[in-house]
């Protein structure tokens, strides 16, 4: 009988937190119930300007720097969560520096297991802002 070449022996699975927003990048590594924090970085910390903050760039760089650190205590897949702003008023698509992110990740050698979306979907909560007529342009 052949072994089953699907079967993946030694991976230490974590899972990454990515919040990809038009004004920053937060990369979040945790151990895989999500509760003891691995390593974490922004784009904030990385660049000086505050207009750089979400760029591709800087998510890439903070992505690095979160992976060293998670490599150094023995991590090697990633489950990845991005996550958008999202509720009533947020926009529900990922930022710029999300796609970079993952990608970075993955140029370090960590291997990548499921990409989900965990953007919060509002279920009729508040009412929206802009008045009885909408936003009127």
């Amino acid at each position: 009988m052949r072994e089953q070449p699907t079967q993946q022996k030694g991976i230490r699975w974590g899972v990454v937190h990515i919040y990809s927003s038009y004004n920053n990048t937060i990369i979040h590594i945790t151990d895989i119930t999500g509760t003891e924090t691995i390593a974490i970085s922004s784009g904030g910390q990385v660049v000086k300007s505050h207009r750089m903050e979400s760029s591709p760039t800087a998510a890439m760089t903070a992505s690095k720097k979160a992976a060293e650190i998670a490599m150094e205590k023995g991590i090697t897949g990633l489950h990845v969560k991005v996550k958008a702003p999202g509720g009533h008023n947020g926009p529900m698509s990922a930022g710029p520096g999300a796609q970079a992110a993952i990608r970075a990740l993955s140029r370090m050698g960590l291997r990548i297991g499921i990409i989900e979306d965990v953007t919060p979907i509002p279920h009729d909560g508040c009412r929206k802002k802009g008045g009885k007529r909408g936003r009127r342009v």
